[in-house]
């Protein structure tokens, strides 16, 4: 079933909750209250106003992750920061047709957090900032920053719970069965499933989605993204080598696929009996490949250094068998691991053995007293361990 965000929202028609005469940091309106905040005002065209026959651009400056924007009442357009932008202003422009009269412009600006580190990370903006321009043939003729800007928090599908299974009962007659609509930004879906049978763990699968939000039962599964792509020129062929320092550009992996498509389900969310899953789509997408699956463990490593406390678990499975272990400076990734003539004399596979076979986990500490001295300065433990496989 489906029903639609914007043909109930009033904010698409310029009411909000708090009105001021500038534009407000979205994080300060916000108060982590949503990724959501309406940003709406008007300007009244006279009949010798040249902007009524010229081509009139609207240009709007945002700090945001993502801006929709509206005019008198219609979707004309959105954009969002490009990888690595975050926090640097971005220029939204598209040419809209102005009456005569009072015309209204709706400003939806969307984050995905807050910049939460570095110095000074809280005088760090978000959201819309000046100048928000009207621009005809090229100049500028009239600066809307100053003008009324009202403001609105979230969504009307969120206010209204839309994703709560008791409050959904209370108004299904709302929620349409047949066609359901692909492809429409703004738009909720909502189906129900049974458990997948078992208790291994559960996953959603969400490819073929935009970019939104889903519930289980009326729990917040998180947001989603998956048509946002990482670029595929951020892939390095090298090694993958943490040392030194860090930037977000090291060891970066699976270019060219999105950045999430699978999202835990907790078994503690689903019921025996029937079970709901409600998505609120942003961008537009396909929700007839969302499926529900579960995700068997099949092996499990680690690779960290010296003084680390770490643990070992095959998630209520025991551990058969440890297919790698090695101190010092091991190479390759998980799955894929081997020994450096740098490592460590100590056999390290022998002391897991001991330690960790036949147990669902084991915990322990990285030290040279425990696993030798290797003969370089990198003091490096890689470890695989395989799960049992109770359907063998």
């Amino acid at each position: 079933m489906w029903r639609p965000e914007l043909i109930e929202s009033t904010s698409v028609q310029g009411r909000g909750d708090v009105s001021v005469n500038k534009i407000v940091d979205q994080k300060d309106m916000a108060n982590d209250a949503s990724d959501y905040l309406w940003y709406m005002t008007s300007i009244n065209v006279a009949k010798d106003d040249p902007m009524l026959n010229g081509t009139v651009t609207l240009r709007v400056n945002d700090t945001g992750h993502v801006l929709h924007a509206f005019f008198n009442g219609e979707y004309i357009g959105s954009q969002w920061s490009k990888y690595g932008n975050n926090n640097v202003t971005y220029v939204f422009e598209r040419n809209v047709n102005l009456s005569l009269g009072k015309n209204l412009i709706s400003l939806l600006s969307v984050t995905v957090g807050f910049k939460n580190y570095g110095p000074m990370f809280d005088l760090v903006g978000a959201g819309i900032t000046s100048p928000i321009e009207l621009v005809l043939n090229k100049n500028v003729v009239k600066d809307l920053s100053s003008n009324k800007w009202t403001y609105k928090v979230g969504l009307n599908g969120i206010s209204n719970k839309f994703f709560d299974t008791d409050c959904a009962s209370k108004s299904s007659s709302k929620w349409v069965s047949d066609p359901i609509p692909v492809d429409k930004n703004f738009t909720w879906y909502k189906t129900t499933f049974k458990a997948p049978l078992g208790n291994k763990p559960v996953v959603v699968d969400l490819l073929g989605l935009g970019k939104g939000m889903a519930w289980v039962n009326g729990h917040s599964l998180g947001r989603y993204w998956p048509s946002y792509i990482v670029d595929k020129q951020l892939c390095k062929t090298e090694t993958c080598d943490y040392r030194g320092r860090y930037s977000d550009s090291k060891c970066v992996s699976k270019c060219g696929e999105p950045t999430q498509r699978w999202y835990h389900v907790p078994r503690s969310f689903l019921k025996d009996s029937e079970n709901t899953l409600v998505l609120f789509e942003e961008f537009g997408g396909n929700p007839s490949g969302v499926q529900f699956q579960t995700v068997e463990i099949g092996s499990v490593c680690i690779n960290t250094h010296e003084g680390k406390e770490v643990e070992l678990s095959c998630q209520d499975r025991p551990i058969s068998k440890i297919k790698f272990a090695s101190f010092g400076s091991p190479q390759g990734v998980c799955g894929s691991f081997d020994k450096s003539e740098f490592d460590s004399e100590v056999d390290a596979l022998s002391i897991l053995e001991k330690e960790c076979l036949g147990k669902e986990s084991c915990s322990f500490k990285i030290t040279e007293e425990k696993f030798g001295r290797p003969s370089c300065e990198v003091k490096k433990l890689a470890v695989e361990v395989v799960c049992e496989d109770f359907t063998l």
